[in-house]
């Protein structure tokens, strides 16, 4: 499998958008109630305001390709307030994708954008009942070092903030 990523343009928006509801919502779904789900898709992560993320300030997409089809995508995100850090906002797949080490390549492309941009720190938060990512998150030396609420629709749910420092 030849898997190549690249950092997406404006030009991207709405495959960011789409790609972005389709894999929240796979990845989810099994453990959320639809009402929750569909609540948040439709106020809070709508294609419009997903589309408006790609090309503002402070944020950096990238998208992975596997045999050149998009298989996920990585939001970092940059704050003003704390400029040596850098938040991974959301990385995901599709879900054919999972498991081929097409995420693997995304996680060292988004430690590596990191480091090119001198970041001391990079963090992610993830919902505390998915283990599978969080496992994921630790074999690349990210660590928890806080918690913050999460509300999916009606659900308020605890995600753990996990970090890494970075040389």
């Amino acid at each position: 499998m030849n898997i190549t990523i690249r950092t997406a343009t404006v030009a991207d928006a709405d495959l960011i958008a789409d790609l972005s509801r389709e894999t929240f919502y796979d990845a989810f779904i099994g453990d959320n109630r639809k009402e929750d789900m569909d609540k948040f898709m439709n106020e809070q992560f709508t294609k419009e305001s997903l589309m408006k993320e790609v090309g503002a300030p402070g944020n950096i997409f990238l998208l992975v390709y596997a045999d050149n089809e998009v298989s996920g995508y990585a939001r970092l995100r940059e704050n003003e307030t704390a400029p040596e850090e850098i938040e991974i906002a959301r990385i995901y797949n599709k879900t054919a994708a999972i498991g081929k080490g097409i995420g693997k390549s995304l996680m060292l492309a988004c430690i590596e954008t990191a480091e090119k941009l001198q970041k001391k720190m990079i963090w992610l938060g993830v919902w505390e009942k998915n283990q599978r990512a969080i496992n994921f998150y630790k074999k690349f030396g990210f660590e928890k070092y806080d918690e913050h609420d999460f509300v999916l629709g009606d659900d308020v749910q605890k995600d753990w903030l996990m970090k890494k420092q970075l040389d």
